[in-house]
């Protein structure tokens, strides 16, 4: 194989051919003059009157029969095993009596070597897509958090003070042990899955009238930056099953679709973005009250689309996905 070092490249191995095949001289000045031992300058030299100009490129070092490799029947056992079973090499090869070396070397041949290349639910390969331009596609759903009391919650608090600072914060129901509810936040999030550019509004509940309204806004922000929504992905949730959904993506022009029930892997990178929502900001830093935390939800996201780099579409920001856009890179 040719290097940077290689005193032969493809192209001098031909000059060397040539010289001695057409301009008649001998190997071994070939040879001297090349600064290759004699065999070397024999050997294309050879190839050259067998093969022409085509054979001075490199050739491949796999062999060209392997009667020892593992037989088709045996690596589809070994798929299976690991596909639904989820073994490693150790216990494959114990339930099929062959070497764990050889089960490790088949299951890297397949791509199968590590569990994050399967799904770890259903045991089945992982499979991947990407809608080709934005508004092709666009994923909706809800993520759920507990409103913060006033002073801070527990998770940076303490349990003791965060106990105390929800019994302080006023205006707040109690259930039957008398202790405050705080309620929920209800974060409905967008994200277009071409250029994983992100929308979310936090609200206080996940009913149809709210995600209709948050889809109409949410299209209508997808707009003014040049996109249109073609398609809506959402889960079963009861708000995206409803008649009033439903007849608001037909007003919309948007074709509704949904998840197959206890798939969430189907609707993964909404999935995704709720677990970089809830570190990036949601329990980020100590938020000293809950509407303190909501304020900070649109800096976030801006950071998000216009600034932090998205190890899928080449760690680029998502708002390099979208082109011609006023202010794209402030």
């Amino acid at each position: 194989m040719a290097h940077a070092n290689a005193a032969l490249t493809p192209r001098h191995r031909l000059k060397l051919a040539r010289a001695v095949v057409e301009d008649g001289w001998s190997i071994s000045y070939a040879a001297a003059v090349f600064n290759v031992p004699w065999p070397t300058a024999n050997r294309w030299v050879q190839r050259y009157l067998i093969g022409g100009p085509a054979a001075m490129e490199d050739r491949s070092s796999r062999p060209h029969s392997c009667p020892r490799r593992t037989p088709a029947p045996v690596v589809r056992k070994v798929v299976h095993l690991r596909w639904k079973k989820r073994l490693g090499p150790v216990a494959i090869a114990g339930v099929l009596g062959m070497p764990a070396s050889t089960v490790h070397a088949v299951l890297k041949r397949c791509r199968l070597n590590r569990l994050t290349h399967v799904d770890r639910a259903t045991g089945e390969p992982i499979r991947r897509y990407e809608h080709d331009h934005p508004g092709s596609l666009i994923h909706v759903d809800v993520k759920k958090l507990g409103n913060i009391p006033d002073g801070g919650g527990w998770r940076y608090t303490g349990r003791v003070q965060g106990k105390r600072n929800r019994a302080a914060t006023p205006g707040k129901p109690r259930n039957a042990h008398h202790n405050p509810k705080m309620g929920t936040a209800f974060v409905h999030t967008v994200i277009d899955d071409h250029s994983r550019i992100a929308y979310a509004e936090t609200h206080d509940d996940e009913t149809a009238a709210t995600a209709i309204a948050v889809l109409r806004r949410a299209v209508a922000w997808f707009a003014a930056r040049g996109v249109t929504v073609q398609r809506v992905l959402s889960d079963n949730g009861s708000a995206y099953r409803s008649h009033a959904w439903r007849d608001a993506c037909t007003e919309l022009g948007i074709t509704p679709k949904r998840t197959r029930p206890y798939r969430p892997q189907t609707n993964g990178k909404i999935e995704r973005f709720h677990r970089t929502l809830a570190d990036g900001w949601a329990y980020r830093r100590m938020f000293t009250s809950e509407s303190a935390r909501r304020k900070a939800l649109p800096a976030w996201l801006h950071e998000y689309n216009h600034h932090r780099p998205h190890t899928a579409i080449g760690k680029q920001a998502p708002i390099t996905r979208l082109t011609n856009l006023p202010g794209q890179y402030s």
